[in-house]
């Protein structure tokens, strides 16, 4: 509890004893039951409770926005209070609780608020206070904006990273709990790129900083929870524009019920009885207060997001987070999305020279790429790769690349590439990516690269199918062979091969025509590749993308690791948030206007308008808080 909770905590308890204390005084008659001075002692309580209320009401009325629930309270208790000194019955009871009853229910608002938000705080508790820098040998803590570019820092064990950037000396072993809601640790050593906001588990590390602060991973995934709730979902639009509409009509609606039954009752000769109507009507302000939606619904937007962060799922706005529940198709990028993309040579067939020189060249012709085909054709060369053996390297989009290698031309890629060379080449039958190689313009044979899928590839098909998911449609650049094997194998709808960028563009824009309109389109890729697809697809969703700014940048929701049952759990937390939504929008209509009616024709007093209003609203906040709780999803 802050301080501001506190203060109010003292002044709700000392308003209490005091209200108690009178009322105790009243009924044992030490306390007059009318007049002045029972007045004054019982406007004490009222002020020292409301004095805030009235104040905001006040500043509203002032700026012009005075349709709001301090206005609502500060008319409905003020005329409760008039209407008993006019009366005489100095009955100021009944006001002054509905005030404190409003304010306990404020302030447990504020505490459950400011919980929820603590709660997130915590569970992205990433943020580094400092970063090591070795000077003179010893170690100096810096600020972390500080820290230049190509710095060397140094991680102790149990410290967090603070910077990105790669491994320079040392090995350990990272807990990246805090970004990816996994436990799982992941070993580092000299060599490796590695993210700000890992905890270093074992070993000293130090690190050369490749981006500043600002740039860094941590930065970013702060920036992007603290921001999700500038970014409105249409439920939330809806509750802004429906309180905008509801607070002047049930005010206007207010008057009315206390004017017309009493003009009507002059009219027929009965002046008696004003009274009870204005009573009614102000009972029924208190009963129409709109908190409970206008706390309740952003509340359980903010609370999903935050859920939905601790286990590795960054959803850039609740308006994302909305139309995430609607998922009905989603189409998946292949290579690092399905499969690991760590692609090895499986086989070389047809060379018309040795192995070992086939993959030589066709190392040396890819050294410029930085593509997974690239690297493994150098994995499994072997060696360190030469530059200066290379030049004239040309890269030709969806085909491959062609390079002077040791002064032979070289021409290194897919079939297409070789017919569109003019070059005659054998076909290969094995299940891959298959590398053609040509040198001097003849065929000298072609190299057969394999993915792997990942382990819970099949597994998270099945369960998002399982959650509503009607469509799955997976997307490459491989060859239809590679490509209807993998789609087989994972048991999804649809596929299609041999794409270029373009045509992923272009295949997504057909599905998008295809599905209705309340159906929403989500496309998986690896963000850094795909980043038109991820911005055209009514859901982009970053696969893997911890250190990539491009994912971060085209996709609104992005998983922190790389592992598919992430898009699963993303949708059932999605809907499990937008289920808790309706529930509170429901609810809180339901029995407002149900409690309206009831003051309204007379069966419901103040007493009632206050549940109606606090009741509802702490109902309506403990419901929202449970979107916080997604672990089991």
């Amino acid at each position: 509890m802050n301080k501001k909770q506190r203060k109010m905590l003292i002044r709700i308890l000392v308003s209490a004893v005091m209200l108690g204390a009178l009322n105790y005084l009243g009924n044992i008659s030490i306390l007059p039951q009318t007049g002045m001075l029972r007045f004054a002692l019982y406007m004490v309580p009222y002020l020292i409770i409301g004095y805030d209320i009235l104040k905001k009401a006040w500043k509203g009325i002032r700026n012009g926005q005075v349709f709001d629930e301090a206005f609502l309270m500060a008319v409905a208790t003020i005329g409760a209070i008039i209407l008993a000194l006019y009366s005489g019955s100095g009955d100021y009871l009944e006001a002054i609780a509905v005030m404190l009853l409003y304010q306990i229910g404020e302030l447990f608002q504020s505490y459950a608020v400011g919980k929820s938000r603590r709660n997130i705080s915590e569970l992205m508790d990433i943020r580094p206070d400092y970063a090591n820098i070795e000077r003179d040998g010893a170690l100096e803590q810096v600020d972390p904006d500080e820290v230049e570019i190509g710095s060397i820092i140094v991680v102790q064990p149990g410290e967090k990273v603070p910077i990105d950037g790669v491994v320079v000396e040392g090995n350990s072993t990272l807990n990246t709990a805090a970004l990816t809601g996994e436990s799982l640790p992941r070993d580092v050593e000299t060599g490796d790129e590695i993210i700000s906001g890992c905890i270093n588990e074992s070993g000293v590390l130090k690190i050369q900083t490749t981006k500043e602060f600002g740039d860094s991973t941590v930065s970013k995934i702060l920036d992007l929870v603290e921001n999700a709730s500038s970014r409105k979902s249409k439920s939330e639009d809806f509750i802004t524009k429906f309180a905008r509409v509801y607070t002047p009509a049930v005010v206007y609606a207010a008057i009315a019920l206390a004017i017309i039954p009493s003009v009507v009752n002059l009219l027929m000769g009965n002046a008696a009885g004003w009274n009870v109507w204005i009573y009614r009507a102000l009972t029924f302000l208190v009963a129409s207060c709109p908190c409970a939606l206008v706390v309740s619904i952003p509340l359980s937007f903010f609370a999903g997001i935050g859920g939905a962060s601790n286990a590795g799922v960054l959803v850039k706005g609740s308006n994302y987070l909305e139309l995430l529940s609607k998922t009905k198709i989603v189409v998946f990028d292949k290579t690092g999305t399905l499969t690991q993309g760590v692609f090895e040579v499986s086989g070389i067939h047809h060379s018309e020279i040795s192995d070992e020189q086939l993959v030589e060249y066709a190392a040396l012709a890819e050294s410029a790429s930085s593509h997974p085909i690239s690297k493994s054709l150098q994995k499994a060369y072997g060696k360190p790769v030469d530059r200066s053996r290379v030049s004239d390297i040309q890269e030709i989009s969806g085909k491959g690349v062609t390079a002077t290698v040791d002064g032979h031309s070289v021409a290194a890629g897919n079939d297409k590439l070789m017919t569109a060379l003019g070059v005659d080449y054998v076909s290969c039958h094995s299940v891959g990516t298959i590398i053609h190689l040509a040198i001097d313009g003849k065929y000298a044979g072609h190299i057969v690269i394999s993915d792997i899928e990942k382990p819970h590839s099949k597994e998270a098909i099945r369960k998002l199918k399982a959650s509503g998911v009607r469509k799955t449609v997976m997307l490459t650049g491989d060859s239809a062979k590679v490509a209807d094997q993998v789609a087989a194998s994972l048991d999804i709808d649809q596929v299609y091969s041999q794409l270029l960028p373009a045509d992923k563009v272009a295949k997504v824009e057909e599905l998008l025509k295809e599905k209705s309109e309340n159906e929403m389109l989500a496309f998986v890729g690896d963000g850094i590749n795909d980043a038109p697809v991820l911005r055209r697809a009514d859901i982009g969703i970053a696969m893997g993308a911890m250190g990539s700014d491009a994912a971060i940048e085209a996709a609104d929701v992005v998983l922190m690791d790389d592992d598919p049952m992430q898009i699963a759990k993303a949708i059932r937390i999605s809907r499990k948030s937008l289920r808790i939504v309706y529930q509170n929008i429901v609810f809180s209509i339901v029995v407002k206007l149900l409690c309206l009616i009831l003051v309204a024709v007379g069966v419901a007093n103040m007493w009632i308008a206050v549940f109606a209003d606090v009741g509802v609203m702490i109902l309506a906040v403990l419901n929202a808080i449970r979107a916080l709780f997604v672990k089991k999803l």
